[in-house]
């Protein structure tokens, strides 16, 4: 049963924080490991009996948890992400009761991921997506700093602006439709798509969702908690957090319930634009290796944005693509950032350089990230960046595919000069005694990079497999 996805984190989370803590704590990381590994073998094997509809029913709640294509993708790509922050966790969070705190919150956040994902009710996805959000405040601020404590506290203001935003949202939507179930909004929706009281939940309900995965110009809170989180937390918020609880809410919401209106299709359009350009511009004045990333992914979430935008099969499939692709990136980057701070002891781009000598695995790794992030072939993210590019072609939105294209060379300049400034040349002074990063940082890098090219060389396979299938949410 899909539920078991929610369930069976839950129960660990309840068992780790029974009696015998001292045991609780040692067996905390293997549990968390084997959780997630479970999680990604079991969604790998998705032709199994095991998917189909499973419903949860008590006395307090009733959640219908539902699997398509889609929930598949992003229950994979919640796991392998979860499994990498785990793995730098473990490698850079010393104290064993702050260690412990961590895989609580862990584990939390992956059970509201879970349960987003799963879902076809709007208010249970409210309750889901608000247990990830308070999960992720409490990591982002695990080191107790003064810089991590100011970006949790950006993150909160704003995500509290997108739960007032998203709660009239709903409320509205169930004075419309007398239900809060997908289908029932869905057909009152259908049934008086010009009523000013549908375009206003609408309309409240995207801005919630555009502050919640970072777009610009609701991006405020982004780059402070991405550069400021501790190491594990910044893999975790920027690998999946952020997409799961805005990005894909946002692709859910639109195709199950709002559908690709002229008006939708151009707001998205917009928004996506101008997440590309600023954000690839934002980044190449960054000194800052954490906060160049954190710019680069406002930027790549763009691409998933103005694919998404066109409304098409090729359009939609190829921003799901690039959704799955930038998790995989994107958490690479932050796995070999936080390898960096530990070897190194900063992220300062102009206190570094020539690390690739003494951390040839992370400079190795990171080449990659940079390749694939910039669309260079074979790689994974130069399919799912062509895919956009000729869905917008193909739609008639050659200014947009311009722009895409043009971004490019933008992303390469960026992340050619980090890793110029931190890994190429001569070894920076104070630097010559650094060693490659811990063993389990090494693991999440290898592990992500390996998806990276996997995906990209087996492209044809991966896309009529796993991803084209995904056009089944087009057809409500």
């Amino acid at each position: 049963m899909p539920a078991l996805f929610f369930l069976i984190p839950l129960i660990g989370v309840i068992t780790l924080n029974l009696p015998f803590r001292k045991l609780m704590k040692k067996t905390a990381f293997w549990f968390a490991a084997v959780l997630f590994i479970f999680q990604i073998v079991l969604v790998s094997s998705h032709r199994t009996s095991f998917w189909g509809t499973g419903l949860v029913q008590g006395s307090f709640f009733n959640v219908n948890f539902y699997v398509d294509h889609l929930t598949l993708i992003m229950l994979f790509s919640i796991s392998i992400v979860s499994l990498a922050s785990l793995l730098v966790a473990r490698a850079m969070i010393s104290d064993e009761n702050k260690r412990f705190n961590f895989i609580n919150l862990l584990i939390t956040a992956a059970i509201g991921m879970n349960g987003i994902v799963m879902v076809k009710d709007i208010f249970s996805l409210y309750v889901f997506l608000e247990v990830a959000a308070v999960s992720a405040f409490i990591m982002i601020t695990i080191n107790k700093d003064k810089p991590a404590l100011e970006g949790a506290f950006k993150y909160i203001l704003l995500s509290a602006i997108a739960t007032i935003m998203m709660l009239s949202s709903i409320g509205l939507l169930l004075l419309i439709a007398g239900d809060t179930s997908f289908g029932a909004i869905s057909a009152a929706i259908s049934s008086s798509p010009q009523s000013m009281l549908v375009k206003l939940a609408m309309a409240i309900f995207l801005c919630g969702l555009f502050i919640k995965g970072g777009l610009i110009p609701f991006h405020g809170w982004l780059p402070d908690a991405y550069s400021a989180a501790a190491a594990p937390a910044s893999v975790l918020l920027a690998g999946i957090v952020t997409k799961v609880s805005g990005i894909y809410t946002l692709i859910r919401i639109v195709t199950s319930l709002f559908g690709f209106t002229p008006a939708v299709s151009k707001v998205l359009l917009l928004i996506g634009a101008a997440s590309i350009v600023i954000g690839a511009f934002a980044a190449l004045g960054q000194k800052d290796l954490k906060r160049m990333l954190a710019y680069s992914s406002i930027s790549q979430v763009g691409y998933i944005i103005i694919g998404f935008g066109t409304g098409s099969v090729l359009g939609v499939t190829g921003a799901v693509f690039h959704l799955f692709n930038h998790a995989i990136f994107k958490s690479l980057l932050f796995v070999n950032a936080a390898a960096v701070e530990k070897e190194a002891g900063t992220v300062d781009m102009d206190r570094l350089g020539g690390l690739s000598q003494t951390m040839p695995i992370t400079g190795t790794t990171s080449a990659i990230a940079f390749l694939s992030t910039s669309g260079i072939p074979p790689l994974a993210g130069f399919w799912s960046k062509v895919i956009i590019i000729i869905a917008l072609w193909q739609a008639g939105y050659i200014a947009y595919a311009a722009v895409a294209v043009l971004t490019s060379v933008l992303t390469a300049a960026y992340l050619i000069t980090m890793q110029r400034k931190a890994f190429f040349g001569n070894i920076a002074p104070g630097l010559e005694r650094t060693k490659e990063a811990p063993l389990a940082i090494c693991v999440a890098s290898i592990i992500l990079a390996a998806v990276t090219v996997g995906v990209g060389v087996f492209f044809p396979f991966v896309f009529n497999n796993f991803i084209m299938p995904v056009k089944e949410i087009l057809i409500k």
